[in-house]
């Protein structure tokens, strides 16, 4: 297995594990936003699950905590990828807030490598 292969899988892996965190942070913060919605739906006391609604914000802030170190993760591993000389390689949407202009079209998904524009296929880089 090339250093290629190798970073390419990690991209592949790093994309999965950011969309997994944001999927659980927006799982979470729905909850904790329908919490308030169903105490009064079911007529209960203000006190009532008080425990659960902090217990759910502390959970989305958790998420948003992990979603930080993985972004930071990203941006490591990113110029761990420039010092070995290895090709760029993007996984998933893959505009940046710095990107000016947007270079994948506002959230293309798909491998981008040097070699190639956007390309679905992992052989393409």
């Amino acid at each position: 297995m090339t250093r290629s292969d190798i970073g390419q899988t990690l991209a592949l892996r790093l994309f999965a594990a950011e969309s997994a965190i944001d999927a659980a942070l927006i799982q979470t913060a729905r909850l904790a936003a329908y919490l308030p919605e169903a105490r009064a739906g079911a007529y209960l006391s203000a006190v009532t699950g008080q425990k659960a609604f902090e217990d759910t914000a502390q959970s989305v802030l958790a998420l948003s905590e992990a979603r930080g170190h993985i972004v930071r993760t990203h941006g490591r591993l990113a110029a761990l990828a420039r010092s070995l000389g290895l090709d760029v390689l993007a996984v998933g949407p893959v505009d940046k807030p710095e990107d000016e202009p947007p270079i994948g079209g506002g959230g293309t998904s798909g491998l981008i490598c040097s070699k190639t524009p956007v390309s679905r296929k992992p052989e393409a880089c």
